[in-house]
């Protein structure tokens, strides 16, 4: 994950990569308390990931966390779709989930991630050598990420 940051965010942050040391929060959602966000991760590192459900629980664990000050949703989408990759051997088609669909069901996950989990399940590909659908979720999560 923190190579993941590193990689997309090294030219634009000094903090690219690292773990925050900062509490932050977002809509009044506080995320992971900094001072635990160490061993938060290491708890999440070790979750299972072996099935869809299992996959999706640690994506909402880890966005609960939100290990940087920035670009969490973009890093944790990438991350995401490698875990269903090696994993699954599939990916997610960002172009099939709405930013409406896909900001509502995040919210709700911490406690009804069966929302997400239907939004993303839908959107599932086997298309994982598909240069052109990677790109495309690279350019949906930027859009996600987008102010209305």
């Amino acid at each position: 994950m923190q190579q993941i940051h590193a990689y997309l965010f090294g030219g634009l942050y000094d903090f690219a990569g690292q773990i925050r040391q900062k509490n932050i929060s977002k809509g009044g959602f506080q995320f992971a308390v900094s001072h635990f966000l160490g061993d938060t991760l290491k708890q999440i590192e070790a979750m299972p990931e072996t099935t869809f459900d299992e996959i999706v629980d640690k994506y909402v664990e880890m966005n609960i966390a939100h290990p940087f000050m920035e670009g969490n949703g973009r890093s944790t989408r990438i991350w995401l779709d490698l875990i269903l990759k090696k994993r699954l051997k599939k990916c997610v088609d960002w172009s099939k989930i709405s930013k409406r669909n896909y900001m509502n069901a995040m919210m709700l996950s911490p406690t009804k991630s069966s929302v997400l989990k239907t939004v993303l399940e839908k959107a599932l590909t086997p298309k994982i050598n598909d240069r052109e659908m990677f790109l495309k979720g690279i350019d949906y999560s930027y859009y996600y990420e987008e102010n209305e």
